[in-house]
């Protein structure tokens, strides 16, 4: 089997948010405090893959898709894509790179401008990007707009947002992200706002899209059972650093990180019958401005040891098969009884 080709890189990548709380506070606080968002992020995605971002809110996964993209400064760490550094590409030169990489937000009722009609807002990309003619763009945006099932094209053309569904909102959106087609989308959330009823329909509308396109996308979830549909490969994340990452398989059905574990037990199950251990996760996620030292996860973790979790931050270490996860404790006495616990 070939070895497929690295789309994006993304290495240490962090983003310190400063924070302010007036001129007098600063000055008696007699130092700048940041929100650490994303603090030391490593990860690749190759072409035509899902990967997919996943944990709780507040855990950094939308700062970091919209790090990748650009629209907000890295503090410090590399961007690749395509093998060209994009850290700190001038902003002139964005603008290209803009028909390669696009992004489908969370919300389609306030991703999608009120006073435009459907085909205004699904070639707004071919006109910023100064593409094709009238006649062109008119042909691209109907042949797109039947691909995300909004059939018959003409008659979604000249509607305005309001008279939508959200489900068609969506599928206009994800229209006109697919519009230039770029090699690399972030989803971000796609389908949190959308009755249940039609998120499937959402979901296999994008893979379907993946494999036509031969896109490559960063999904960004909370939901694990969402990721496991959707992505080839995942990362866990937690309070701005990433606690474990491999294939869906060794994530969902061999997961390492007492965290990735929680998450999984809390995915419903279809059958009544079956009984399990539920994982409990004590307490709120800490302040990113504040984070606990050592393994930031050690203030809610199930099997803490200390001094050890408090005081040493564990790295990502290879488990095999490319499976990683940061845990001073796996393999240890406390952890065997943890897998233990029945799914």
């Amino acid at each position: 089997m070939a070895k497929q080709e690295t789309l994006i890189s993304v290495e240490n990548l962090t983003k310190w948010f400063p924070v302010s709380f007036g001129f007098f506070s600063t000055i008696l606080a007699r130092k700048q405090l940041f929100v650490r968002a994303v603090d030391g992020v490593s990860f690749d995605i190759k072409k035509g893959e899902i990967f997919g971002l996943v944990g709780e809110s507040g855990s950094g996964k939308t700062t970091t898709g919209k790090l990748i993209l650009r629209l907000i400064e890295p503090t410090s760490g590399t961007i690749r894509f395509k093998d060209q550094e994009i850290t700190a590409l001038p902003e002139s030169k964005l603008k290209h790179l803009r028909r390669e990489m696009q992004i489908i937000f969370q919300d389609p009722y306030e991703s999608l401008n009120p006073r435009m009609t459907i085909s205004n807002i699904v070639s707004e990309p071919l006109l910023v990007q100064g593409l094709g003619n009238p006649a062109e763009n008119k042909e691209k945006v109907t042949k797109i707009l039947d691909d995300v099932e909004l059939v018959p094209p003409k008659e979604f053309l000249f509607r305005y947002p309001h008279e939508l569904s959200g489900g068609q909102r969506q599928r206009v959106a994800v229209a006109r992200a697919f519009i230039l087609s770029p090699e690399f989308l972030v989803a971000d959330e796609p389908v949190s706002m959308l009755d249940v009823s039609i998120r499937g329909e959402i979901l296999n509308l994008m893979v379907s899209l993946v494999e036509k396109y031969g896109a490559s996308f960063l999904y960004i979830t909370h939901d694990l059972a969402v990721a496991r549909h959707m992505c080839d490969r995942i990362a866990v994340m937690y309070l701005g650093k990433i606690m474990e990452k491999g294939s869906i398989e060794k994530i969902v059905y061999e997961p390492l990180h007492p965290y990735t574990r929680a998450l999984i037990s809390a995915v419903p199950e279809p059958d009544p019958t079956l009984k399990r251990s539920e994982i409990v996760i004590k307490g709120e996620i800490p302040s990113p401005m504040n984070p606990p030292s050592g393994c930031r996860f050690h203030t809610r973790c199930p099997i803490a040891q200390f001094p050890l979790c408090k005081e040493k931050e564990p790295s990502l270490s290879d488990f095999g098969d490319n499976h990683v996860a940061a845990c001073h404790l796996i393999g240890s006495s406390s952890w065997q009884k943890h897998i233990a616990l029945k799914k």
